[in-house]
């Protein structure tokens, strides 16, 4: 469970990095009340900065799966720290199981998300866990 809430807390973190325009040192350091689990913490960091890290290769990496009507602009804020943070995970961690990773993140946007964007994330990383 420690990396599904993890995976909450790095979205969480990511999106606060993106929209609040908060500094990544900031955003590691930031004790998450609801996390109450160093574990869950510790995975989160290193997710967050890793997207952060690699953020053009997994930008691109999303917009080259995106259909002809689709920009990165388009895509909602939550979806897009959704989909940043298991893209980082698809391509960056080896140790993550890629049906793992998607289920999560259909999951997060099913929760956090607007109505149907799960259906969107899991076909965009669907894809590119194929390509991988």
């Amino acid at each position: 469970m420690s990396r599904r809430k993890g995976r909450v807390l790095a979205f969480q973190g990511l999106y606060s990095w993106d929209v609040g325009k908060n500094p990544l040192e900031e955003i590691l350091s930031f004790t998450w009340p609801e996390a109450k689990d160093e574990e869950a913490e510790a995975f989160a960091g290193l997710v967050i900065s890793g997207t952060v890290e690699h953020i053009e290769e997994i930008d691109a990496k999303i917009a080259s799966h995106l259909s002809a009507s689709w920009t990165m602009d388009r895509i909602n804020k939550v979806s897009l720290a959704i989909l940043r943070t298991s893209v980082y995970e698809l391509i960056y961690q080896s140790d993550a199981e890629a049906k793992v990773v998607i289920d999560e993140a259909v999951e997060i946007a099913k929760k956090y998300g607007e109505d149907g964007s799960f259906k969107f994330i899991n076909a965009v990383l669907d894809n590119v866990k194929n390509e991988k």
